[in-house]
């Protein structure tokens, strides 16, 4: 793709990751966060080239948007009478519905393209001194479309995540989306960060192996941004939660009661699942 002017509204980890990626492959990048320290060290370090402004917002053939969802609506709708109609705009936000809608409503009004996006990929750290030019390398990025979208504008944005390092690209719907976000994400997040609170945890030295890191990992999560995924996605992941305490309470009770016929037929249901999903998802291309 020829050289494109891009801007990154959200200099966090996720954003500024993405300049560090663009830049690299020969783009013009543009950047703005609302804190001045991070506006500062993104031009120090050659995040960006300049900063993102209303003066040079109209230059940009691609605007992301990687801020809190509820930051990038606002975000778009201040930006939104400066884009030329030949701009496409994409989040990064966690979760799609909230993001969206009102998006969708704004590219229509103004005229130029909105198309949701989620980069399967991260850290357990947040901040752009833990941003990195590699980051979206291999990873899967999934984008939500409007219906009927222009497919040569679709193909463009996923032609420039091509150049961020993105091995693939998934087109699916906002509703699917939350629906298996809170099963592969949230759930797991939640999990993790209820898990820690064991009193155990503070004795685990010397009794921990990989088990304990795995599970623990995500449980360092930045706690505002995840009360607002949360709560964008409570359906979906209330749901998932119903399903995993019933499913816990099933063990506790086979435990309490010494039901060894129980508890090691739950253990090899699980175990059967984990490999009958293991065995599926080998044998797609």
């Amino acid at each position: 793709m020829e050289r494109q002017t891009v801007g990154v509204i959200g200099l966090g980890l996720m954003g500024a990751s993405l300049c560090k990626a663009l830049g690299a492959a020969g783009h013009r990048i543009l950047g703005k966060d609302t804190d001045p320290h991070v506006q500062g060290y993104a031009l120090l370090t050659r995040t960006v080239e300049a900063e993102l402004t209303e003066e040079n917002l109209p230059e940009c053939g691609f605007l992301f948007l990687a801020t809190y969802p509820g930051a990038a609506v606002e975000a778009l709708r201040n930006a939104a009478p400066l884009l030329p109609r030949e701009t496409i705009v994409c989040d990064l936000c966690g979760v799609k519905r909230a993001v969206c809608g009102p998006c969708f409503e704004l590219a229509e009004q103004y005229g130029f393209t909105f198309i949701g996006g989620h980069p399967m990929a991260g850290k357990q750290f947040s901040g752009i001194k833990y941003a990195a030019e590699d980051l979206y390398r291999q990873a899967s990025m999934l984008l939500v479309p409007r219906e009927k979208e222009d497919l040569f504008k679709l193909s463009r944005l996923s032609d420039l995540l091509r150049e961020a390092g993105f091995r693939t690209v998934t087109v699916t719907t906002a509703e699917k989306h939350d629906e298996m976000i809170a099963f592969t994400s949230q759930l797991a997040h939640v999990v993790s960060n209820a898990y820690i609170k064991s009193p155990m945890a503070t004795e685990h030295k010397s009794f921990a192996a990989g088990s304990y890191r795995d599970l623990t990992r995500v449980a360092s999560l930045n706690e505002t941004m995840w009360t607002e995924l949360f709560l964008d996605n409570a359906d979906n992941l209330g749901r998932e939660l119903d399903g995993i305490i019933e499913a816990l309470s099933a063990y506790r009770d086979a435990l309490k009661a010494g039901d060894a016929e129980t508890l090691k037929a739950l253990l090899k249901e699980g175990r059967e699942r984990k490999e009958e999903i293991d065995a599926r998802w080998k044998e797609l291309p």
